[in-house]
């Protein structure tokens, strides 16, 4: 049996896929950190010191990563809703046992 999905629920899938985009930007963002933290301080050609990258700064990737994902996952389902109207839903066969 050939089914459609019909509507997409903006909030749920996009809260859903930002946590989970956020989580794992984590497996990035910690080896990222701890590699950052064995890094000498870097000085330019007049012995000043550069800036370097902040933990914090690593630590706000998941959040951006989280609001972007969040925001991104609901447009998309917003124009998916407003296509199904005109081109038809997303397509998949079910069988029962």
């Amino acid at each position: 049996m050939k089914n459609q999905i019909a509507r997409l629920s903006p909030h749920q899938n996009a809260k859903v896929f930002a946590v989970l985009m956020a989580l794992s930007s984590l497996l990035f963002v910690v080896p990222m950190v701890i590699a950052m933290s064995f890094v000498p301080a870097g000085v330019d050609a007049h012995g000043n010191p550069i800036a370097q990258p902040t933990i914090a700064m690593f630590l706000l990737f998941p959040v951006i990563y989280l609001v972007i994902g969040y925001i991104m996952v609901a447009v998309g389902c917003f124009f998916y809703n407003f296509m199904f109207k005109y081109i038809g839903g997303i397509e998949y066969e079910s069988q029962t046992p």
